[in-house]
């Protein structure tokens, strides 16, 4: 079964992309990591969590079940 994200309106997904460009980039780089970089890839991943979180509760609010509450759901019973 195929499920639609519904993301609200929210850049998610092009975070996820940001993040994932970032760790692409890193992939034949040899020497250390600069500590900007690491900031960069830090403060894209709390921003991802943090609209994770706002989505959810938007689904919660909407009464929206996502794939991953279904599940979870599934194996309690």
């Amino acid at each position: 079964m195929i499920f639609d994200f519904l993301d609200h309106g929210l850049p998610l997904v092009a975070l996820k992309e940001q993040r994932r460009d970032l760790i692409v980039s890193l992939l034949d780089r040899t020497g250390p990591i600069s500590k900007e970089t690491i900031a960069e890839i830090a403060a894209i991943q709390q921003a991802i969590s943090a609209l994770e979180a706002v989505i959810v509760d938007l689904d919660a609010e909407m009464g929206i079940v996502s794939p991953s509450d279904d599940l979870s759901a599934r194996s309690r019973h």
